[in-house]
This record gives structure tokens, sequence and C-alpha cells, in this order.
């Protein structure tokens, strides 16, 4: 029974452990390899300790009862550390270019919170084995034993910690409870080897054998308080730290804290800024803002497809996040349908209503269906067509993302398009490296060989982008479209642009970035990211502290070209359309150390500057499109 529990107490503290060090150092693949490794050497070395106080101690049951004991105090040794102390050391990740600094600086962090618990834990099996054998007993089925209560302890702590108690009871009641766990293991094992032993001095001989004397009653009392004072003790993740991450310790402006909770896959929080704008945090990032840049992505994501097709009716949004991009589509009247698919079922129910007058209160419309599902699963079994899916997942260097940017997820999605069917997909320039980006353009144009992006570049210097994709080639009639803004059941659409300062259709085109066949060149050596390898998380992760964006979007953007085959029309149109597009884009005056929902200084997004990073010709009243859509 006590091996079953150190086993569940265990793995459990290991996922536990897991989602409080990657707030803290970035939840990347590296960063799960570090706590992995971390945690093996820690098994390895009290494995090694263990295995000598077995052979050389008279009473290994008494100290596998002490490990167990100990361990109560060794993790709430680990809560102290994850929750008070290492999210305030005073370290900048962004100051360090490399990636291998960056690793031994999580490498300490890990051995320093978590290495005396796993320590003890791998001590406990060789004296477990030590404590059980007997004389004449197969020690090879002592061993299976012993190593199936084991395993099937460490599996009930693995699930029962992740899919049941983190998202029930939160990370701090976990702890208290894994601490308790722990020492009736521990007192468990005391009891039954003290019990055991003849009680000599009462000079009965033996005759009162399991029965534990007044000081040993004593010494489990106390045992009992201490462990109830370690577990009164724990305290609770500071929100700051599922709010901003590895980036705690330079934030000088927090704001004001409006929900913090911890799901069964992230934990989230939703807070507001003095300026008045809105973050939302997940997993130690901000995720989505009421910041007009941050909201002007969002909008894209959606308007760019729903404006580009000629009559879309059902769209699947993939990822929720503050619901802008799916509340985008219920602004276009012929939607009928929307399929909202989100992993973590608190951002839905919770965090969308925080950001309810920006998404149009989404999740209570009546053509919105949420689908609580891992994407990836969603749409390889449904049997739904779309019209438009728009994927606006998590940074591609958060573990689990990249299978959202792989070739056979971008074929899946093509073949649940209807006729005529648009996908638009996220991709960041901030907090990645030339590698990464690459990567993730090169894998969606494998897909979609006529797809384009469209830049929603800060003030001319790199932020991010949205790949468009269809079958068959591209065709956009400005004038058309701008003509269709001005309908009366396209006036939401229309404010929902100008809110985010793109004031007419003209606006919205001149964010143009390029388009496959003229960005071969320059893609030639990128590496596709399939499922079968995930390379994407790999060079994600190796760029998450870099400030690359502005050279990657000067990079990109010298390979574009007016492309006369999409953009069809009057000339009128298009002449001003060319002369905007054909301005060459300069090195950006933004810092590139800001997320998303940080402002720089001036303020991201004031106004539509477009890709050129001066104001476009469309809101000159010379332009065609000089009238607000």
């Amino acid at each position: 029974m006590a091996v079953a529990l150190s086993g569940l107490c265990a793995l459990g503290a290991e996922v536990v452990w897991t989602r409080l060090l990657s707030l803290m150092l970035g939840g990347t693949i590296y960063t799960f390899s570090i706590i992995l490794a971390v945690f093996l050497l820690g098994l390895g070395l009290g494995n090694g300790i263990g295995a000598i106080l077995a052979r050389q101690s008279s009473a290994p049951g008494l100290a596998l009862g002490a490990c167990q004991l100990a361990l109560a105090g060794a993790i709430a040794w680990a809560a102290f550390m994850l929750a008070r102390s290492l999210p305030y050391w005073p370290i900048d990740p962004s100051l360090s270019k490399s990636i291998w600094v960056s690793f031994q600086l999580d490498f300490v962090r890990c051995l320093w919170a978590i290495l005396p618990a796993t320590c003890l834990w791998g001590a406990s099996f060789p004296l477990a084995l030590a404590a059980a054998a007997e004389p004449g007993q197969d020690p090879a089925l002592l061993v299976g034993k012993l190593y199936a209560a084991n395993t099937i302890g460490a599996i009930f702590g693995a699930v029962g910690c992740s899919v049941l108690l983190i998202a029930w009871m939160g990370t701090q009641q976990t702890q208290r409870l894994l601490i308790i766990l722990s020492a009736a293991a521990g007192l468990l094992v005391l009891r039954c080897q003290l019990a055991s032993r003849p009680l000599e001095q009462s000079g009965i001989n033996g005759l009162e054998r399991g029965r534990l004397t007044s000081r040993q009653i004593a010494f489990c009392l106390i045992a009992g308080g201490v462990v109830a004072l370690a577990a009164w003790s724990v305290p609770r993740v500071p929100w700051p730290l599922i709010a901003y991450g590895r980036y705690l310790p330079g934030k000088t402006e927090l704001g004001s804290l409006l929900y913090v909770g911890e799901g069964m896959n992230a934990s989230v929080a939703v807070t507001e800024l003095d300026s008045g704008v809105r973050n939302f945090h997940v997993s130690g990032k901000i995720e989505a803002s009421t910041e007009q840049q941050d909201m002007r992505l969002q909008r894209m994501l959606g308007h760019i497809p729903a404006l580009f097709h000629p009559d879309p009716r059902s769209v699947l949004v993939v990822g929720c996040g503050a619901g802008v991009t799916a509340g985008s589509f219920l602004a276009h009247p012929g939607i009928q349908r929307i399929s909202l698919c989100e992993i973590e079922p608190l951002i839905p129910k919770v965090v969308a209503r925080f950001f309810a007058e920006e998404n149009h209160d989404v999740v209570q419309d009546p053509r919105v269906r949420l689908i609580y599902d891992d994407a990836r699963h969603y749409i390889l079994t449904t049997r739904d067509h779309f019209d438009v899916i728009t994927s606006d997942p998590i940074h591609p260097w958060v573990k689990g993302a990249a299978n959202l940017y792989t070739k056979e997820y971008f074929d899946l999605c093509k073949r649940h398009l209807n006729p005529g069917g648009m996908v638009t997909q996220w991709v960041p320039l901030y907090e990645s490296n030339l590698a990464a980006v690459k990567s993730e353009i090169a894998t969606f144009f494998e897909v979609f060989p006529e797809g384009t992006i469209w830049s929603n570049d800060d003030m001319g210097a790199g932020y991010d982008l949205v790949l468009l994709g269809q079958v068959g080639p591209l065709e956009v009639d400005v004038e058309t479209l701008q003509q269709r803004l001005r309908r009366a059941d396209h006036q939401m659409v229309a404010q929902s642009l100008r809110d985010v300062g793109i004031r007419s259709a003209f606006g919205l085109v001149a964010t143009y970035a390029g388009q496959s066949r003229d960005l071969k060149p320059w893609l030639k050596p990128a590496e596709i990211n399939h499922d079968r390898d995930l390379r994407l998380q790999y060079l994600a992760g190796m760029g998450l502290n870099l400030k690359e964006s502005d050279s990657i979007y000067t990079a990109l953007s010298s390979y574009r070209r007016f492309p006369d085959e999409i953009f069809i029309g009057s000339n009128l149109w298009n002449d001003a359309l060319r002369k905007a597009l054909e301005q060459p884009v300069k090195q950006g005056k933004g810092t590139n150390e800001t997320r998303p929902g940080e402002r720089r200084p001036g303020g991201p997004g004031t106004q539509n500057r477009g890709p050129a990073g001066s104001s476009p010709p469309s809101e000159s009243v010379h332009s065609p499109a000089a009238t607000n859509g």
C-alpha cells in the first residue's frame, strides 16, 4: 500500500510541477524535457543512496517510513519555491539570446525546487524491497509485486491529477493532498514496523506485539501535526505568474485581476490595465487583448475570408481565445452556423464573457455550437464541411500547439472545405525566429499553393500575419468589396473594421503581404512540419526569447509583388493599390520586445498603416476608396 501511495504521489506531483514550472520557464518542448531530466536524475541519485542504506541498515522499513514522512516536507518545499521564491528571482529571459544560457538557468531552477523530493522517491523503492524481503522468498516475485503496486499508483496519480484534481481543486489543494498522502504512507510503514516488534520492556516476551507504546503514539501525533502545518502552509500559485509567466520579474504594471482559474489543460487569467485594456492570459502569456493591434488581427482572421468568400454560411473556428474572431463572423448576414472548437472548457465558459462587448457575446448566440475537444480530433472525426475554417492557436513554441501547423492538419482542413471554401491561419512574428516562421508558411503553402499572406504589422514593424488559403486561385475585386461594405446588411462588418483602424475595403486589401509563388525562393530551404516529427516545436522553442520580428517581416516583404491575377476590377482602384503595395517596407521602429496586449511607445495600431509603413492611399481624398466603408 505504501509503495502504491508513493508512486501515486510521485507522478501526481510531477503533473503539478510541470504545470507550474511551465508557467515560469515557458511551455516549450525543452522545458518539459528539462523537468523530466531533473525528475529522472533525482530518482537515479535517490535510488543509489537508497540501495546503499538498504544494504547497511538493520531496519530498512523504518528508513522507508522516514523517507515517506520526509517527502511531506519535500513536497511542501517545492510548493513554496514554485509559488513564493522562483517566480521572483531577478531573471529576465529576454536579456539572453543564447538558448544554452536559458537552459542552464532553467535546469538550476528545476533542481532547486524538485530535486529533494525526487531523491526521496528514488530512495524509497530499494528500501521497500529490503523491508519486504523475507528469507527464502522468490526475489523476482517480490520485485514484480512492488513494481506493479508502484506502477498502478503512478497511473492513478498521473491521470487523477491531470484530468480531475487540478481542474477540481487547483494546484494548491492538490499539493496539500499529496503531502497528506505521503505522510500517511510514512506513518503506515512506521506503524507496521514498530507494531511488529516485541515490547521486551514490558516483560511479556512479545505477547503485547501489535500494540503501540505511548511514546510511539505521541510521535505519530506530533508527526501528524507537523504534516498538517506543512499542508496548511502550501501557498496558492500567484495570479501574476499565471498571467505573465517568465516575464513576471520584469513587469512594472500588473493590472487588476478580473478572473483567474486553473483548468484541465491550462491556467487562465483575465486582467485589466489602468488604460482600460483587458488581457486574456493563458499558461503564462498574453493570448488576446482589447489592444487595437490585437483586435485588428483577431478580426482580420474572420473578416478576410468572410468578405473574400462570395456567400459564407458555415464556419469552424479553432481556438476560442477572447472570442473576437468567432464573434466577427456574427456581423456577416449570411452566416448560419459557427462551430467553435476549444480544448479548455474554462475559456468559452468564463473568459469569453469578459470580452462580450468585443465578441458580440458570441458564446450565447444561437448560431454558435461549442465543441470541447482537441481540434485535430474534431476535424478528423467530424462529417461536417465548412465555407470558412479559421485557426488561431497558441504560439507554436508551446508544447502541443505545433500539431495545428502541420501539413496533415492543413490537409484535414482542406478536405472539410465546401467548394469555394477558405482557410485562415495565424502566424506570429514576435517571440519567434526566421526558421520557425519559414516552416509555418512553407507548410501552409505546401497544401494551399495559391495561398496569400496578409500583414498585421505595427506601423511598419513586424508583428503577426494571416495566411489565407483556398482551392484554386484567389480573385478580389476591391470595388465590389467596397460596395458590399456600403450595403445596409454589412454595416456591422464595416463598423467592426473601422473599430480597428480599417476604414474601407481598400484599407483591408492594402494589408496584402505576398503570395506563395513570389516567396518560393525565400521559402526554398524551409522545413515542412509533419505530424511524424513536429519539427516546428523544436525550431520555435529556440526563438521565444528573440526579437527578430522586424527583420523577418522586412525580408518577407522584399519578395512582395503586385498580383495582377488576384486584384481584378477597375484600373483606377488597382493603380492606387499598386502604388500603395509597391512602396518599400522600411525597418520598423518598434522595440520588438512586446507581447500581445502590451503597448509600444506611442501605442500600436492607432491607425491602419498598411504593409508599407505609411498611410494607405485608401484614406486619401484622392483615392477611389476615400469614402469610409
